[in-house]
């Protein structure tokens, strides 16, 4: 198990792309607004979340490049597992964004914070700083969105949770926008408390999502069965797999773990074929054998004991 499959080369070079143009842009906002960030908690609150939306992008373009090493002296199974310890960085880093928002939104109602947002003069003319920032947050949503649309048919066709995650990062990226953008028009109306209030309901989606992929993330890292790329659930082609691998070898017993985007099963207590083909073995889509990276058998002595 060696380098890149030949059937992804293409989207796996796409989606190294699209984590570099996630970097500038991204980068681009959190300049914007850096200096745009009033006494707004809302604008607070989006641009530290910013900031963190590009950890995700950081280590899916470090893990691809480790990825693609062969074994050596000092790890002698390769990278392919990096994947894996990048995807609980990437979850715990969306699960941080969320609860950020929840405690800094706490903290200002619990706080009975009143800000207020002052006019600023600029060329010679007077404004409400509060538009000045409506423009920086609709500014901030429009990469997110549509970079995160186009991660996730490519994360579901390398079956990458590094960069599905990612793309929730990017749909945090957006909400905390629409939130800071209801928040400001909220004080300017006079409710100090809109912005706050709004950034604690965006966030509760955050959580649920960062929780499901700290849970998926742990369970790979502990060898648990492969789970879907949006859930904690176990994959729907894994039964299968299980299935096809007990039905070809009866009476044996049948184990499967993942290794970031690949599947590995094991068979025990079964005499091993004199030659098997991986793809012949895949039960499902003959485009997605890819996945079953290895099948390994052993006594069902040592079987038992692991």
């Amino acid at each position: 198990m060696t380098g890149i499959p030949r059937p992804i080369l293409a989207d796996f070079a796409r989606a190294r792309r699209l984590e570099w143009w996630t970097l500038f842009w991204v980068s681009s906002v959190v300049v914007v607004m850096f200096f745009a960030t009033g006494s707004s908690q809302a604008m607070r609150t989006a641009w530290f979340e910013d900031i963190l939306s590009l950890v995700p992008s950081i280590v899916f373009l470090v893990a691809a490049r480790l990825e693609v090493r062969g074994p050596t002296r000092a790890f002698p199974f390769g990278f392919h597992r990096v994947q894996s310890l990048a995807f609980l960085i990437s979850a715990t880093a969306l699960s941080a964004v969320g609860v950020f928002l929840l405690f800094e939104s706490a903290m200002t109602l619990i706080k009975q914070e009143h800000v207020t947002i002052p006019p600023v003069t600029i060329l010679g003319q007077t404004v409400w700083l509060g538009w000045l920032m409506i423009a920086a947050l609709v500014y901030s949503i429009i990469p997110p969105v549509i970079l995160g649309r186009m991660k996730e048919p490519v994360a579901e066709r390398l079956q990458d949770k590094v960069l599905h995650t990612d793309a929730l990062m990017q749909k945090a990226d957006w909400m905390t926008g629409l939130a800071g953008i209801g928040g400001i028009l909220g004080l300017g109306l006079g409710y100090w408390w809109a912005d706050a209030v709004a950034s604690a309901v965006i966030s509760a989606s955050i959580i649920k999502d960062g929780v499901g992929a700290l849970r998926s993330s742990t369970a790979e890292l502990i060898d648990g069965a492969p789970r879907k790329l949006d859930s904690d659930e176990i994959a729907e082609e894994v039964e299968v797999l299980r299935e096809a691998l007990k039905a070809r070898y009866p009476g044996a017993e049948v184990r499967t773990r993942e290794t970031g985007r690949y599947i590995l099963a094991q068979v025990g207590g079964v005499d091993p074929d004199a030659q098997v083909d991986l793809a012949d073995i895949w039960p499902g889509n003959p485009e997605r054998s890819w996945r079953l990276a290895q099948l390994s058998f052993v006594p069902r002595g040592a079987c038992e004991e692991l």
